[in-house]
């Protein structure tokens, strides 16, 4: 059986330098396909589809707000050929009514287990509108390694210098914050992998730069400290979300390969400046994820902030605007007292208000967040604090024995430095 899988397009934000990750979700899904399917994927930011290709079902993977409708639109084609459509993913399952109106099927929640009744069901002219795993996701256990044969990876590179690979050591949050929707999509209890199955993926990818796309790696010490022990041999070199602050896990980390860390920035505290400080003490390198538009938040308060992330020699930062997507508190809140003044998919993209804050026009503060995009990187351009964060992992590299001379010489190019000859 021929199935089509595929990533829609989906546009980048308006100040951020431009590269591409491979998706983590298809690669996740691929691995739980029965063994009879034959699967192929196309990632629309990078290739084109080919609509005329024939396949016996198309499955749709979507991971934001931004993507579900251009994802539509492709179900739309296929479905007036009559071919059966499915959709999965983090955005299907956030939009799944809307989206249950472009498809045959759409599954809710983690895949592991559950494909051979969706595709028995597929050939038996039976196909469920809906299947929904939220409620009874996978036991962790029995998640493997994800499905990276099916990417094609030379095109996953920065002008030749080949990115990350993701991989995820564990899935669902026993936070619950204002703007997020993971507890909804994986629950309030963290379901962290056994180290050992995590490691054993991790040591089969040929690629030394890895991002552990969890959600926050601070959530068990022990299980932390066990990870991060049985990554130091590996000789990996990564990024992740937050890891916890204290000094026996960043010194593990560290000795691991903890290459930079997103960490939210949410004010301008003494705890904030001690927790980059800490980072740095370790050689571990921050992007702060810089959320504006809050109700507490003020021009003053925008301002201060990004005065701050300077003062306090931020690696990098990524701004967005508080966005509200469905089933999040962001949203119940936003949507609950009539604040929300789009409902269109395409403008929830974290770069563009869609509701009226608190202590300012939605101009002012679109305005604000460029402003804080052309402040913080004013004296040091993006590319120029990226090209250091690569300088960074190369010096890791360097000292692990794992260093290819190529790597400079591109990363040069890429960057615009001169080439070492």
């Amino acid at each position: 059986m021929k199935f089509k899988l595929i990533y829609p397009k989906w546009a980048k934000l308006a100040r951020q330098t431009e590269f591409h990750l491979p998706p983590h979700g298809p690669v996740v899904f691929a691995a739980s396909l029965p063994d009879d399917v034959e699967v192929t994927f196309v990632d629309e930011n990078l290739q084109d589809i080919d609509f005329d290709e024939s396949v016996d079902m198309v499955g749709i993977s979507m991971m934001l707000t931004i993507q579900v409708k251009r994802g539509w639109q492709i179900a739309d084609h296929y479905r007036k050929k009559g071919i059966c459509v499915i959709f999965g993913g983090i955005a299907a399952t956030l939009h799944a009514e809307e989206t249950a109106q472009r498809a045959d099927a759409v599954f809710l929640g983690e895949a592991e287990g559950k494909m051979d009744q969706v595709f028995d069901d597929f050939r038996n002219n039976r196909l469920q509108k809906f299947y929904n795993a939220l409620e009874a996701p996978p036991a962790i256990e029995n998640v493997g390694p994800a499905r990276r044969d099916i990417l094609n990876k030379s095109l996953y590179n920065y002008r030749g210098i080949q990115m990350v690979d993701l991989v995820h050591a564990s899935r669902g949050c026993r936070f619950n914050c204002y703007p997020c929707a993971v507890a909804y999509l994986g629950g309030r209890r963290f379901r962290p992998r056994p180290v050992d199955r995590t490691i054993g993926e991790i040591a089969g990818i040929d690629n030394n730069r890895l991002f552990l796309v969890d959600n926050s790696l601070a959530q068990d010490t022990q299980w932390e400290k066990d990870l991060f022990a049985e990554m130091i041999p590996l000789k990996k070199n990564w990024c992740s979300h937050p890891i916890e602050d204290d000094p026996a896990v960043l010194d593990l980390a560290a000795q691991a390969g903890a290459w930079f860390v997103y960490q939210a920035v949410f004010d301008t505290s003494d705890y904030i400046r001690e927790r980059i400080r800490r980072y740095h003490d370790h050689g571990i390198a921050v992007e702060g994820t810089i959320l504006l538009g809050l109700d507490r938040h003020t021009e003053d308060f925008i301002k201060e902030l990004v005065d701050f992330l300077l003062e306090i020699e931020l690696d990098l930062a990524e701004f967005t605007v508080l966005t509200p997507f469905p089933h999040t508190r962001a949203w119940d809140r936003l949507h609950g007292e009539n604040r929300i003044f789009s409902y269109d998919w395409d403008d929830y993209t974290a770069d563009k208000v869609v509701y009226h804050p608190k202590q300012m026009s939605a101009e002012r503060l679109q305005e604000l967040l460029f402003y804080a995009w052309d402040t913080f990187y004013a004296g040091k351009p993006q590319q120029m604090r990226m090209f250091e964060l690569f300088q960074k992992v190369m010096r890791k590299e360097k000292a692990s024995g794992t260093f290819q001379p190529r790597d400079r010489n591109l990363i040069d190019q890429a960057f615009g430095r001169p080439v070492k000859r």
